[in-house]
């Protein structure tokens, strides 16, 4: 053929190359289309078997099957190969659906837990200035009836089916009245309220105050609606009392309605910037969101917490206050949330929430941290370890990464939750004891001066002992858990005595480890504690005393040309 290219004159060589170009455009286009004819046969296909199976079994099994359960059972089996977020609801459990998206619930303010030594459900601290609350009820009151109706005491296997039915009779109607019958911790009495049903709407700021040295300090910790404009006014008012820096605390801040984030971003950045663009598989699914109006703090010294809890739209917000160099970002790193999710109706009242898109910051990269095509032994997905991650540069150049959620510039290493203090905090003992502290204390001191006092821990301990608090530690349940390989391979003969001695030294000593580990156990007493009286922004008032991330971020803000250089990307000198 190479003796030939010669005898081509070069306007028949532009035609023929057109001619090449349209046929493979054309093969790819029948390509795609008989791809996507088999990829939709075998869809149809698969839910003619699936539809075919069920019918047989429903006319020839030797029980009858219960429809709802069977097929809802099959639609969360195929929903957990994919990821977490995409989620089925059914008829019964849009609102839920609901409450997630605008953060509102019709019902009476308060969580409740499953007491196993009452076999009832029983309330943990209900939310300051809600019906529960304003009705009288305690942490730790039993719940025994609504209306008259006794729940009667748990006898079961499935403890949330019961705690289901539980909360399922305390929420309603707005402006609905029923009557509570409870009995309180140490009575043997019942007593009634009547409350109220009221929308519930948890605030999405918990905290806001200026302190002496003019750092503003603002706890943001949902983003549902509204979001925005309230700390749009907590800003503003922050700024009034004589804020002349900021520090924004999204720690524990789970994330929610996207466009709330784009909207705080744009508190601190100009006009026509992009925020984040999504990007799914499908043109319709891909959006760019840019911020709309002028900032209200453009200067404003910024500095930004976040944990391991950050996630989704506050992984937005951080990453993109990161992306434009406007924000030091100090913590630990974030979870690494880079999908979005969209609601979508289905028949009967139904719906789902689905994954379709992942989002990119302005910087470009996404900070997804887990692969949930590739899972390991276990089935956990994959996180992506850091050599696999791309670089992507800020707008003064400073090098940040993708796919491991948001690297702080200021890390800061945080305290561990012991397995031991973590396991006591959850324990029916525990809960007992703080009912126990707050119906014998009517008041304590304010959240920032509040400490346990000597015989008040002593007391705790004496409490522990007396109610027989047992635990086990996860090394013990290891190395028994080894014994039986051991067993089981013929070698518990060599190792009798090395793992008896081993398993001897492990066996719990609720004394010594009260004692090792009491500075942990009583500063979570503490808060707890607190948290009883003041409610979440007390606890938050408390917790600064001793934070770490708090105080990174403050001495920070003293020193502007720190600040700045951290931003620049300037070395320190």
């Amino acid at each position: 053929m190479r003796r030939h290219h010669h005898l081509f004159p070069f306007p028949c060589s532009l035609r023929c190359g057109r001619a090449v170009g349209i046929l493979f455009a054309t093969l790819l286009t029948l390509s795609a289309m008989a791809q996507n004819s088999e990829h939709n046969f075998g869809v149809t296909k698969r839910l003619d078997l699936f539809n075919s199976l069920y019918r047989s079994l429903d006319l020839q099994y030797v029980d009858s099957l219960d429809a709802k359960k069977n097929i809802e059972t099959a639609i969360t089996a195929m929903l957990s190969e994919l990821d977490p977020y995409t989620e089925f609801y059914s008829e019964t459990e849009g609102a839920e659906l609901r409450e997630m998206a605008t953060g509102k619930y019709a019902g009476i303010g308060s969580p409740i837990v499953f007491r196993r030594t009452a076999k009832r459900c029983a309330f943990a601290t209900p939310y300051e200035g809600k019906p529960a609350q304003k009705a009288g009820v305690r942490t730790g009151d039993v719940i025994i009836a609504v209306d008259g109706k006794d729940f009667g005491d748990y006898t079961g296997k499935d403890i949330g089916a019961y705690s289901a039915r539980v909360t399922e009779a305390l929420r309603g109607e707005p402006g609905s009245t029923f009557e509570l019958t409870l009995r309180r911790p140490g009575e043997r009495r019942t007593f009634k309220v009547r409350i109220t049903r009221e929308n519930i709407s948890l605030p999405n700021i918990t905290l806001s105050k200026v302190f002496p040295d003019g750092v503003g300090y603002v706890v943001l910790n949902r983003y549902t609606e509204h979001a925005a404009s309230e700390l749009r006014t907590a800003i503003l008012s922050l700024m009034q009392q004589g804020a002349t820096s900021l520090i924004l605390d999204l720690r524990g801040n789970g994330g929610g309605v996207v466009s709330e984030a784009v909207k705080i971003v744009n508190f601190f950045v100009p006009k026509g910037k992009e925020v984040l663009t999504m990007r799914g598989r499908t043109a319709n699914l891909h959006q760019t969101y840019l911020t709309e109006g002028e900032p209200i703090a453009p200067t404003l010294p910024l500095a930004v917490l976040v944990d391991y809890g950050t996630a989704s739209a506050a992984e937005i917000t951080a990453g993109a206050l990161q992306d434009y160099d406007r924000a030091v970002i100090v913590g630990v790193r974030t979870y690494g949330k880079g999908l979005v999710q969209q609601p979508i109706d289905l028949p009967y009242d139904a719906s789902a929430k689905i994954t379709v898109a992942k989002y990119y910051i302005p910087s470009g990269r996404c900070i997804q941290a887990y692969d949930f095509k590739r899972r390991n032994a276990d089935g956990d997905p994959l996180h992506l370890p850091d050599s696999l991650t791309t670089e992507f540069r800020t707008t003064t150049g400073r090098i940040v990464r993708d796919g491991g959620g948001i690297l702080p510039d200021v890390v800061v290493a945080g305290d561990s939750l012991e397995p031991f203090v973590a396991n006591l905090r959850e324990s029916d003992v525990y809960f007992d004891f703080l009912v126990r502290y707050r119906q014998a204390h009517p008041t304590i001191d304010e959240p920032e001066q509040f400490r346990l006092s000597d015989a008040d821990y002593k007391d705790f301990v004496d409490y522990l002992k007396a109610n027989g608090y047992v635990y086990k530690s996860a090394s013990l349940e290891y190395v028994e858990t080894l014994r039986k390989f051991i067993r089981s391979e013929g070698y518990e003969g060599r190792t009798a005595t090395a793992l008896k001695a081993l398993i001897d030294k492990l066996q719990p000593n609720l004394e010594a480890d009260l004692q090792q580990w009491e500075r942990e156990v009583r500063k979570g007493l503490e808060s707890d504690i607190v948290y009883e009286y003041y409610y979440e922004a007390g606890l938050r008032r408390h917790n600064l005393a001793e934070d770490p991330d708090f105080k990174a971020a403050r001495n920070l803000l003293h020193d502007l040309p720190r600040y700045h250089r951290l931003l620049s990307g300037a070395p320190e000198p």
